[in-house]
This record gives C-alpha cells, sequence and structure tokens, in this order.
C-alpha cells in the first residue's frame, strides 16, 4: 500500500504547488510584475497531479487484477 500513500503525497504536494502559484500570480498580477513564471508552475504542478492521480489508477487497476485472480 506505500504505492498509494506516495501518489497520495504527491497529490497533496501538487495541490499546494498550485495553490502557491495562484497566489503568486493574483500578487504579481496586481503589482503588474510578470506572471509567466507563476503560470508555468501552475502548468507543472497540474501536470504533477494528473501524474500522481494515473498512479492511483493504475495501483486500483492492480489490486483489482490481483483480487479477480485470488478469487
Amino acid at each position: 500500500m506505500s504505492l498509494l500513500v506516495t501518489a497520495s503525497n504527491g497529490l497533496i504536494a501538487a495541490a499546494n504547488r498550485f495553490d502557491r502559484a495562484a497566489t503568486n500570480t493574483a500578487r504579481d498580477a496586481s503589482a503588474g510584475n510578470d506572471i509567466l513564471t507563476d503560470l508555468v508552475e501552475q502548468i507543472d504542478s497540474r501536470n504533477a497531479f494528473h501524474a500522481s492521480v494515473n498512479v492511483v489508477r493504475a495501483a486500483d487497476e492492480m489490486t483489482g487484477r490481483l483480487l479477480d485472480i485470488k478469487a
């Protein structure tokens, strides 16, 4: 089950990165600063989130197949 723990930690970390980047985007936009780096960070954290979701799906599928074999 450590795979699911790792994936859930990845989900949390990616969500936190996205929140920080969104906050920075709003702050920088209102200050008239460049927001490109913040937007790239949002995209990168979204991709990390999706990768963690895919790990959860794969783990779920593997568990299901193992249970089907055992039954």
